[in-house]
């Protein structure tokens, strides 16, 4: 949750020196490579992240599909068995 703040906060902050830049407030190219910077380092931090989440999923994909060729395994064992004692 604290990371979610944080990159709502450096958003907010990005947007609040884009609208600046926009209005010509600063056009400092010292200024402009440390907006490009900060934006970048947000990106790549939200990429980061997204990369985790992706491979939280497919670990549990993963899991699932164990999960069912267990379940798979156990019906056909119940099948084998009901069919022994008929």
């Amino acid at each position: 949750m604290r990371s979610l703040e944080r990159r709502l906060k450096a958003s907010l902050s990005s947007k609040v020196k884009n609208k600046n830049l926009r209005v010509g407030q600063s056009m400092d190219p010292e200024a402009v490579k440390h907006n490009v910077d900060f934006a970048l380092k947000n990106l790549q931090k939200i990429i980061a992240g997204a990369n985790w989440s992706i491979k939280q999923l497919v670990a549990g994909t993963e899991s699932l599909n164990f999960v069912t060729e267990i379940l798979k395994s156990t019906g056909k064992i119940s099948d084998a068995e009901a069919e022994k004692k008929e």
